[in-house]
């Protein structure tokens, strides 16, 4: 079944399609998209229009909670949240739906997640599942990833396209996932412990054991 696959960069893009040359059926169709959630929604909306798909994937590496999602794990989402899509105001955050403007968040069907994560784990793929928040800014401060997971008790993760990609592909009714390999904790910024070389390596070796039957 045709799948399409977004990231943001070509670092990401070409992790996966080191994967998936392996699969024993046609491979995704991979695109960097740019970062942020704004250009995630453009292109995958863009690429949605041009061709028929049966499920968008967004993949890449990104935060990991602590706690939740360490460093080296795989995360796949079971729900994508627009973590400062709304307002602030002097009693705290309010997310966009108490204020009357839409959705802020978009549920992962059940099914596809747990034969993904089935498919994951049968390749000893150290996996987590839990919320993959979706910001603008990426967090830097320990206040911030308290106050984040505060608000997000069951988040794993935090990038910065899933909300865009899950927005195009709801608007073309198709199926949405995202998967992200976890290359720093989620908090003050420490580039001496980032791991983003293996994280795109665990991308790569997740990809490989979906083996192309993601929709199945």
């Amino acid at each position: 079944m045709p799948i399409l696959v977004i990231t943001a960069v070509a670092a990401e893009r070409d992790a996966v399609l080191g994967g998936s040359r392996s699969w024993r059926t046609p491979g995704p169709e991979v695109l960097a998209v740019g970062a942020g959630p704004a250009a995630a929604a453009a292109g995958t909306a863009a690429a949605l229009a041009r061709g028929a798909y049966d499920l968008v994937i967004n993949a890449g590496i990104g935060g990991g909670f602590s706690g939740r999602a360490p460093v080296g794990s795989t995360v796949l989402a079971t729900r994508v949240v627009a973590a400062d899509l709304g307002a602030q105001t002097a009693d705290g955050f309010v997310p966009i739906e108490e204020l009357g403007f839409g959705t802020g968040a978009f549920d992962s069907d059940p099914g596809l997640i747990t034969h993904v994560g089935d498919a994951l784990r049968a390749a000893d793929i150290p996996l987590v599942t839990g919320l993959a928040l979706t910001v603008s800014t990426v967090t830097g401060t320990a206040a911030r990833a308290a106050e984040l997971a505060e608000w997000h008790p069951d988040a794993a993760v935090e990038g910065m396209e899933g909300f865009g990609v899950a927005t195009a592909a709801a608007a073309f009714d198709v199926p949405m996932l995202e998967l992200r390999t976890i290359s720093n904790a989620v908090g003050p910024r420490d580039r001496a412990a980032w791991r983003i070389p293996d994280a795109l390596r665990a991308l790569t070796s997740a990809f490989a054991a979906l083996e192309g039957s993601p929709t199945r």
